[in-house]
């Protein structure tokens, strides 16, 4: 008989919100955007060298040798996702819950068993409608060495699990900067003009966080696109530079060579979206 192998992993569940209301509402749009969804989620998992180790139902399990490829990789679905139900009416929006664990597990072919595995799926369960919910075994390895911020949500029973699991959701879009405390914006208070000058660089701040936080969707929203549509954005951005550089703003020539690329670009989200795709874009069949 083969000795059952062990191996640390971090492990990622997600599932879908409300799957079964979503079945009973439109079962030919719920399954055909399922099984869309699941090809980013494929495509994102390579590219952050992981491994789908089952989907049954609307469930996906990932496995991830690195911890911080778990989480980027969990923060990048959730970006893309998000984007793509954007389109969508409320009612059909498909939002997945995303829970990553770190620990021991039990591997027999291509299938993980034990703990490790189990206190992910529960994780899940606790995690909001587009969130992601870690372990804090998880949240030690990530917590200096992601742009992201968490918020710790203190011990919570988990069904099987005999000890409560410390919890901390991801804040989206978010970074790792302290929470403003209580008397902050009293700095200085005693003077009008004071508090005046101490509110100033607090707003400025909070305007510089939000443009980076803006400029760092974007890099993952570009980061999560095919091959195709990043050039096209290159080579747009390109001609915009060189234009600004040689003509200022005087002059908008930029928009003739960029043309033919912008035309790439809606046809990849206007076709592409209903069934397109292109070559380069990884995809996972079950």
């Amino acid at each position: 008989m083969q000795r059952v192998k062990r191996r640390l992993s971090a492990i990622m569940c997600a599932d879908v919100a409300q799957y079964s209301k979503l079945m009973e509402r439109d079962e030919d749009g719920t399954l055909d955007r399922l099984k869309a969804y699941r090809d980013v989620m494929s495509a994102l998992t390579d590219r952050h060298n992981g491994r789908i180790v089952n989907t049954w139902g609307d469930a996906v399990i990932i496995e991830f040798v690195s911890v911080i490829e778990a989480v980027q990789c969990a923060v990048d679905i959730q970006n893309e996702l998000s984007l793509r139900n954007a389109d969508l009416p409320d009612l059909n929006r498909m939002d997945f819950r995303i829970g990553i664990n770190l620990g021991d597990i039990m591997v027999e072919g291509d299938d993980i068993y034990g703990d490790g595995v189990n206190v992910a799926a529960r994780l899940q369960e606790l995690a909001p409608r587009g969130g992601i919910m870690l372990s804090q075994s998880v949240y030690d390895q990530v917590k200096a060495k992601v742009a992201l911020g968490f918020d710790p949500l203190g011990p919570q029973k988990v069904k099987n699990v005999s000890d409560p699991v410390e919890t901390y959701s991801v804040r989206l879009g978010g970074r790792n900067a302290p929470a403003e405390t209580p008397g902050e914006k009293d700095v200085g208070g005693e003077s009008g003009d004071a508090g005046h000058d101490a509110a100033g660089p607090a707003s400025w701040d909070k305007d510089t966080r939000a443009v980076a936080n803006g400029f760092e969707q974007a890099r993952r929203w570009l980061r999560a696109q095919p091959r195709r549509v990043r050039t096209c954005v290159f080579m747009i951005g390109l001609f915009f530079v060189l234009n600004l550089l040689t003509s200022g703003l005087s002059t908008l020539w930029f928009v003739w060579p960029s043309l033919p690329f912008a035309v790439m670009l809606v046809w990849h989200f206007v076709v592409g979206r209903k069934g397109a795709s292109f070559p380069d874009t990884p995809r996972h069949e079950e």
